[in-house]
């Protein structure tokens, strides 16, 4: 199916929507709360990806000394950070599978 075949069914189901020929679908998503990590935590998340704390500050965005206080329980990340910990917790190779690191 070309593109212009897909704008054509798209605009005649919103016509069918609109006639109420076509009943809207609904989408549940249920979003996890953000985790929260201890200074442990975050240092055993960086070894499991076997990444060094410069390495693993590049990976996360932020810089080494944002990592250095994590682990040493002086600061506690926020936000996009807890999420990205989260997923290399559950994935250590996600670093690299993902393509954000190469080794």
């Amino acid at each position: 199916m070309g593109v212009y075949d897909d704008i054509r069914l798209g605009l005649e189901q919103a016509i069918e929507y609109e006639q109420g020929k076509l009943p809207a679908r609904k989408t549940t998503l249920t979003i996890l709360p953000l985790s929260t990590f201890t200074s442990e935590e975050i240092k055993a998340i960086r070894l499991g990806t076997g990444l060094t704390q410069a390495s693993f500050a590049k990976f996360m965005g932020v810089c080494v000394k944002t990592v250095e206080a994590w682990e040493a329980g002086r600061n506690h990340p926020d936000g996009s950070a807890r999420r990205l910990l989260a997923i290399a917790r559950n994935d250590p190779s996600f670093p690299v599978s993902s393509g954000i690191v190469s080794k």
